[in-house]
C-alpha cells in the first residue's frame, strides 16, 4: 500500500520508499525525499518563480532517463504552473513552478533533477543571473575547471560583478553572477566574449568551442546556457550519477585549494552540515543588492 502523507495541508502519495536508486551507495528513494525535505529552505529559494524542467530517473541513474519541460501527467491541480514561451515553436506551453514544500515533495517523488532557466516566470528572457558551465574533457578534471573559474572570477570582478561558484554535481563547475534583469541575448553575447577571452588568455587550458576533437585535456567554457531557451542544474539538486552527488555551492577558498577531483565531490549527506556551517553560499544570487549590470556595450 502506498503511504499517504500530508505536507503543508496537501495529501501526497509517496511510493517505493525502500527502492534503492543509487546501488553503489545504497541510497534509497526515501533518502532522496528526506534529502529534499532537509534542504528545502535553500533549494526553494533558488527554484522560486522559475519554470522547472525535470530530468527524471525513476529507476536510478543506470535506468531510463528522460528530460521533460511540460507538466507531467497526473500533476495535482494545486501545483502552480506558468506559461512559458517556446520560441522555436512560436507558441507557449505550461511548466511547473516549484514554490513550496508540498510541490517540492511531489516533484521529488517522481525522482528528478531540477533544472531552471536564468530568468523568472513573470519575465521570460530577462535574465537575472549569468552562468558559465565549466566542463572538463578527459584527462582534465574539476581541478582544471577551478583554474578557469578563478580566471573568470577575476575578469568578472574587473567589470564590477559579484561572482559565485558551485559544483555541477557531475564532472565540472558552475560560475554564477547575479544580474539586474537583462535580455538573455545580451547576457549570452557578453558571456561568449569572456569565453573567447578565456581561451586566448589560458591557451592549452580553456576552450570556448564545443568541438569534440578539441576538448581532450581542456575545459570547455560553455556560455550557451545563458540563452533564454536553455536551463542549468539548480543549486542543491541531486544528480543522476553513480553516487547521490549534489550541485553544491562552494567557497572560493575551496576552489583555490582544489588539488584532486574528490576535493569537490559532495553527496546528499554532506549538504546539511555544509548549510549549518556556511549557510546558503549562493544566497547572494537572490539578493537584489548584489545584482550587477553588464558593461555598457551589452546593456
Amino acid at each position: 500500500m502506498t503511504p499517504i502523507t500530508e505536507v503543508e495541508g496537501r495529501r501526497l502519495a509517496l511510493s517505493n520508499l525502500e527502492k534503492v536508486l543509487y546501488p553503489a551507495h545504497g541510497f534509497t528513494k526515501g533518502e532522496v525525499l528526506h534529502y529534499y525535505a532537509v534542504t528545502a529552505g535553500s533549494l526553494l529559494a533558488h527554484l522560486y518563480n522559475r519554470p522547472v524542467s525535470f530530468l527524471r530517473f525513476p529507476d536510478g541513474p543506470d535506468g531510463q532517463r528522460f528530460f521533460a519541460k511540460n507538466v507531467p501527467p497526473g500533476t495535482p491541480a494545486w501545483v502552480r504552473t506558468a506559461e512559458v514561451p517556446r520560441r522555436s515553436e512560436g507558441r507557449t506551453a505550461k511548466q511547473v513552478v516549484v514554490q513550496d514544500l508540498a510541490t517540492l515533495m511531489w516533484a521529488a517523488n517522481l525522482v528528478t533533477e531540477f533544472h531552471t532557466p536564468q530568468w523568472q516566470a513573470d519575465a521570460p528572457g530577462q535574465a537575472d543571473r549569468m552562468v558559465f558551465d565549466l566542463d572538463p574533457g578527459e584527462p582534465a578534471t574539476i581541478v582544471e575547471c577551478c583554474e578557469v573559474a578563478l580566471w573568470l572570477r577575476e575578469r568578472l570582478e574587473a567589470d564590477g560583478l559579484h561572482v559565485y561558484a558551485k559544483t555541477s554535481g557531475s564532472k565540472g563547475l558552475h560560475v554564477l553572477v547575479p544580474l539586474q534583469p537583462t535580455p538573455s541575448e545580451k547576457v549570452s553575447a557578453y558571456a561568449k566574449e569572456l569565453a573567447v577571452e578565456a581561451e586566448h588568455e589560458l591557451p592549452g587550458l580553456a576552450l570556448h568551442r564545443m568541438t569534440r576533437a578539441l576538448r581532450p585535456g581542456k575545459v570547455f567554457v560553455d556560455y550557451s546556457q545563458n540563452a533564454a531557451a536553455k536551463t542549468t542544474a539548480a543549486p542543491y539538486t541531486l544528480r543522476a550519477r553513480p553516487l547521490p552527488t549534489v550541485s553544491a555551492p562552494v567557497t572560493w577558498d575551496e576552489v583555490e585549494a582544489c588539488g584532486h577531483p574528490d576535493d569537490l565531490v559532495f553527496l546528499a549527506n554532506d549538504i546539511a552540515p555544509r548549510l549549518q556551517e556556511h549557510g546558503d553560499l549562493l544566497g547572494p544570487l537572490i539578493n537584489l543588492n548584489r545584482a550587477g549590470k553588464l558593461p555598457k556595450g551589452f546593456r
